[in-house]
């Protein structure tokens, strides 16, 4: 299982391009030039761990676009699951999508006073995705073996 967290940002400023010194307020306003951060989910789920269970973030502040942004990169990367959240009320609600469903995990006022963080829902919600998702590779005889036999490679 792999799961992404959200992005520290999309976009930075190369080391290369980064000034030595303090940039000097008295030379005036100053204009930013930023990369955008290369994508990693696209080589996890096709070349890296393709078989893996893949779960990926997709926060927005507006929520008119956030389950159609979620199935598209559904349907881009090819992964198993999108945690989508708003930014206002990321700590307390989430929807979880997958190409099959939308399951929205939220926390009630008696939990957020008892302390209980939304993640505690997240991963055992992805906990039961993840063994179906195995019991399924295994019914469909995708499963790869992790053991590998020493008999010759111990001497």
């Amino acid at each position: 299982m792999f799961y992404l967290a959200a992005a520290v940002s999309d976009f930075y400023v190369p080391a290369s391009e980064m000034p030595e010194h303090k940039v000097q307020s008295s030379e005036g306003p100053l204009q930013i030039t930023m990369k955008m951060v290369p994508k990693m989910l696209s080589p996890l789920v096709k070349e890296w761990a393709p078989e893996a269970f893949v779960i990926s973030f997709k926060l927005e502040t507006d929520p008119d676009i956030l389950i159609d942004k979620s199935r598209k990169a559904l349907e881009k990367y090819r992964h198993q699951v999108v945690i989508a959240n708003i930014l206002e009320s990321r700590r307390t609600s989430v929807i979880v999508v997958t190409k099959d469903s939308q399951t929205k995990l939220s926390l009630s006022d008696e939990e957020v006073a008892q302390g209980v963080e939304i993640e505690e829902k997240i991963v055992n919600h992805l906990q039961a995705q993840h063994t179906a998702f195995i019991e399924k590779q295994n019914s469909d005889g995708k499963g790869t073996a992790c053991a590998r036999s020493d008999s010759s490679e111990a001497n």
